[in-house]
């Protein structure tokens, strides 16, 4: 049961990262969330939407694992998830380990506990 709520909100945070990057890019709250210019945001905005795409993705891929697809493919997108995390960590913030890497390695230990 922990592992699905850990696994429940690693894809609600995917899906929040989906609106953020597709939707909130130029915005006021997108323009503080993520510390940009407005100018900067104007520029980037298609490259942001199609990273907020591939959030979609993992979120979407999440909740198929919990409504039916089983542990392996729950197992697949959170591991998708940690590798990204890393990636941005080391290549933007490593902030981005803790708010991205670390739910999903959470919810990866939960269920190879059987928690």
């Amino acid at each position: 049961m922990i592992a699905a709520v850990l696994v429940a909100l690693v894809a609600l945070l995917h899906a929040y990262f989906l609106v953020l990057e597709m939707f909130l890019w130029d915005k006021p709250f997108g323009l503080k969330t993520f510390q940009n210019t407005q100018e900067f945001a104007t520029a980037s905005k298609v490259l942001a939407a199609n990273q907020g795409l591939y959030n979609g993705f993992l979120s979407a891929g999440l909740i198929w694992g919990l409504c039916g697809g089983g542990m392996q493919v729950q197992v697949f997108f959170l591991a998708c998830v940690v590798v990204a995390g890393v990636y941005g960590a080391a290549s933007v913030s490593r902030k981005i380990f803790f708010i991205q890497a670390m739910p999903a390695l959470l919810a990866l230990g939960a269920i190879y506990l059987g928690v």
